[in-house]
């Protein structure tokens, strides 16, 4: 199981309600445009997740109390907690049937990416044996089951109503331990934030390091798509500088060079560890 964690996520625990048992899980898709980026890029899986965390909270019509899922799942095969175990989902319509099932949501949605991989299904089947260990009954149902709605499209209805199988090579070990976050060197991205700016047109210095940081400001909104270059100039510095008062710096500290805290805690939100 590749088990990407709400710590990992950098969220605090769930504000959800308590709920040790139901008849078992709902399946759901994303119900709009899904981009394919998230095929070649399991950064661009995480930061969906963080969106649609995001989103979620912001809906005062709703008035979730966290993201509405207990787990997602991704191209990639990674499972993503949502509010977890032992949480009364808030995504399956209403109370009844909130309290009815447990609720997985695979990234998929009605355009763009819409057909789950292999690697998807295999980490949806994880979280449905996850919280089968945990108080889930044996149920195994679409959110449509029960509910006037698409979700969760056709083709990941199509394997619910097949019984939900494991597809073949996807079996893994409960506790396998997510494979190891990419690295970024602080030092490296100081040294990007303080020459690239003044150098030509699409230099790079550390085009690895800066480029992660990028798509962790593109992440969080900072930063526009074309800018995520692996060159950490001006836009980037500015990108960097409204994280930094986001986290609460201002005047010299809110300069757009990355810190240790504040890169770190970038890092913890994004799926990167932090070197010095």
């Amino acid at each position: 199981m590749k088990l990407v964690t709400r710590s990992q996520l950098g969220w605090p625990a769930s504000a959800a309600p308590t709920q040790t048992s139901t008849k078992g899980v709902k399946v759901h898709y994303e119900g709009t445009e899904v981009s394919t980026k998230l095929l070649t890029d399991h950064a661009e899986c995480i930061a969906e997740w963080q969106a649609i965390r995001k989103s979620h909270l912001a809906n005062k019509k709703e008035n979730y109390s966290d993201i509405a899922y207990n787990y997602g799942a991704c191209a990639h095969g990674y499972l993503l907690e949502g509010r977890g175990i032992g949480k009364r989902t808030g995504a399956n319509g209403n109370q009844p049937l909130n309290i009815a099932h447990y609720a997985i949501v695979g990234l998929v949605g009605s355009e763009g990416l819409t057909k789950p991989t292999d690697a998807m299904l295999g980490a949806i089947r994880d979280g449905i044996e996850l919280l089968r260990q945990h108080g889930a009954g044996d149920e195994i149902k679409g959110h449509r089951d029960g509910y006037a709605t698409e979700c969760p499209g056709g083709p990941l209805y199509a394997w619910v109503q097949k019984g939900a199988p494991r597809p073949a090579g996807t079996v893994t070990s409960p506790g396998t331990p997510t494979p190891a976050k990419p690295k970024v060197s602080l030092a490296h991205v100081v040294y990007a934030a303080k020459h690239d700016p003044a150098a030509a047109q699409g230099h790079t210095s550390y085009k690895a390091d800066a480029l992660i940081v990028e798509k962790a400001l593109h992440a969080e909104g900072l930063l526009a798509t074309q800018y995520v270059d692996g060159s950490f100039g001006t836009k980037s510095v500015t990108a960097y500088a409204a994280l930094q008062r986001r986290y609460g710096y201002a005047g010299v500290a809110a300069d757009g060079i990355p810190g240790k805290t504040s890169l770190t805690k970038l890092g913890n939100a994004h799926g990167f560890t932090v070197t010095d």
